[in-house]
């Protein structure tokens, strides 16, 4: 076994992270076709989601609510996974304008254009804001820094340059069912972005992402959150990952610090938490679905991972987001229509 095991872990490990790379599916998405002269500058909101620019022509500078800055050129992409507040602008010391308060122009099914700023040099920028399919419960977003920024359109991905110059195509010509293919296009884009990120982390010996390219710890792993609201044990992970339980257990709590039965238990109480929030399902619905003979079992369950009772957690989280974030507006500003 040790002989191929390099050969093995080649194999299986960017198949489980595909596989987890599966469930990032959107939600939604809106497109905006940002041209502006110097000088510019663009005030974004915290967006519950994510939002992406690339660069199309020019360059400008961004810097987020954190104070992190980074300089953008032509063909760069970044993405900011969890929607964080942010600003562009094309030098240091410009004035910002919130986006919900510029002039935009609809020019299709979620998709806008916006022009302005000054006489100097030109900035060409697709921005594209996106939801997530139960985004608390991907695993993935929790570990991603506030900002991932490609140079150049990914040196090691030169298709992505193509994907990115096909979108801000869709958005110039508005041809028939171009919300559709964006939608797809910034799918693959969005994948591609963090794919490039993971694999940038091969140094990490520890934790979610050394686990996921694990050759076994990784199968089960990618099998749980496939399905996560399966009657998962430590006997059937362990089996998928084709290990003994000792073997299983020592080496998961070695990668990720917590043994396998907590992890299992915990995710699953924030798919609950999840369900009780946007599905606005029951305690009781939630609690079958999740395999639970009584609520009250759950509800013991859940109240010693999250804190608090499901139903409480219902009543509180009924309008507002899990995460304890703002409300989700209809729209990010500047980019989806007000």
């Amino acid at each position: 076994m040790l002989g191929h095991s390099s050969d093995r872990n080649d194999r299986v490990a960017p198949d489980a992270l595909s596989e987890v790379l599966q469930d990032l599916r959107l939600r939604g998405a809106a497109y905006c076709r940002s041209e502006f002269n110097a000088p510019w500058g663009l005030e974004f909101p915290p967006e519950e989601g994510a939002v992406f620019h690339f660069v199309a022509e020019g360059s400008c500078r961004l810097q987020t609510s954190s104070n992190a800055t980074l300089q953008l050129e032509s063909g760069d992409v970044v993405l900011l996974p969890r929607g964080t507040g942010h600003i562009l602008v094309d030098r240091p010391g410009s004035r910002t304008k919130r986006v919900d308060q510029l002039h935009r122009e609809q020019v299709g099914q979620a998709t806008f254009r916006m022009r302005g700023g000054g006489a100097g040099a030109r900035a060409l920028i697709v921005c594209c804001a996106v939801g997530f399919d139960e985004p608390s419960m991907h695993p993935l977003l929790e570990l991603m820094p506030e900002v991932l920024h490609v140079r150049g359109g990914g040196r090691h991905d030169p298709s992505l340059l193509s994907l990115l110059e096909a979108m801000a195509s869709e958005i110039e010509d508005q041809r028939v069912g171009a919300a559709t293919v964006m939608t797809r296009l910034a799918d693959i884009v969005i994948a591609r972005v963090v794919r490039a990120w993971a694999e940038s982390r091969t140094q990490d010996d520890s934790g979610w992402l050394a686990a996921i390219r694990d050759p076994q710890i990784g199968r089960a792993l990618a099998a749980f959150h496939r399905r996560p609201s399966q009657a998962w044990s430590v006997v059937s992970l362990a089996a998928a990952a084709n290990l003994s339980r000792s073997i299983f257990s020592e080496r998961f709590a070695a990668l990720l610090g917590v043994p396998p039965a907590g992890y299992v238990a915990r995710w699953r109480m924030r798919l609950a938490g999840t369900w009780l929030r946007d599905r606005r399902l029951t305690v009781s619905e939630v609690a079958t679905r999740l395999g639970y003979e009584s609520d009250a079992s759950f509800s013991r369950a859940f109240k010693r991972l999250m804190g608090t009772s499901p139903s409480t957690f219902h009543r509180q989280r009924a309008g507002g987001d899990a995460l304890g974030r703002r409300p989700r507006k209809k729209g990010h500003a500047g980019v989806r229509a007000s």
